[in-house]
């Protein structure tokens, strides 16, 4: 359990900073593409995401380290500190996979919260609101973005709970050891308690993260009611 709770601490941040960074990218960028539909902005946020679907986060990591090392002949702390031992080490040594990861996720949310503004926005209570005369913000804020993130709600909490064991190579890349890592070590060193104490850890973790989407949605649309 020592082990396992040491893993945790160094994937739940990673997962969390890397979430933190894509949904403050996603969000905005994808409604404003909504907003400016087939314009030069909608296309060249379309392509910034496109890029980071098609783009893998540990080859991404790979051209980081690569580019560190070879432009300033730096390369980032090997060993895990923790935030409240050494906040510097600790950041200089997860700000890379954060980048990596956050850059490819942001870009899911994203092209996921572009079709649901452009869904939302051709609805009828929006031009309503318009007829009446509200303001352009108004409406983005109060009617459009909220009923808007219901899905992308979805997609954040399961890609959050993914990258709680899901980053093995980017992990690799990096020399993290994290969950995903000790997950591998353990299949190869045929430790099944270890590997079932993975497995069910992951999918609690889950099961918690539907648990806390569903709560969003009831106070996101006032029409979700649960009994």
């Amino acid at each position: 359990m020592y082990e396992i709770s040491i893993r945790f601490q160094l994937s739940l941040q990673v997962a969390l900073m890397a979430t933190f960074l894509a949904v403050l990218l996603a969000i905005p960028l994808g409604t404003l593409a909504a907003l400016k539909q087939d314009t030069w902005v909608d296309y060249l946020i379309r392509v910034f995401s496109i890029a980071g679907l098609a783009t893998p986060s540990f080859w991404l990591g790979i051209i980081m380290i690569l580019g560190l090392l070879v432009v300033f002949g730096w390369l980032p702390p090997m060993e895990y500190s923790a935030p409240w031992e050494n906040p510097w080490a600790n950041f200089t040594q997860l700000i890379w996979p954060i980048l990596a990861v956050g850059y490819r996720y942001s870009a899911m949310i994203m092209r996921m919260t572009r079709s649901s503004v452009l869904e939302v926005l051709r609805e009828d209570y929006i031009r309503t609101a318009h007829a009446k005369g509200l303001k352009e913000k108004l409406i983005l804020v109060r009617h459009a973005l909220k009923n808007a993130l219901l899905p992308v709600v979805s997609v954040i909490s399961l890609e959050l709970a993914f990258l709680i064991g899901g980053l093995v190579v980017t992990e690799q890349v990096f020399n993290l050891n994290g969950l995903g890592r000790l997950l591998v070590q353990a299949i190869e060193q045929r430790d099944y308690t270890m590997t079932q104490s993975l497995v069910l850890l992951t999918a609690v973790f889950f099961v918690l993260m539907n648990f806390i989407a569903d709560i969003l949605f009831a106070w996101l649309d006032p029409r979700v009611r649960y009994k």
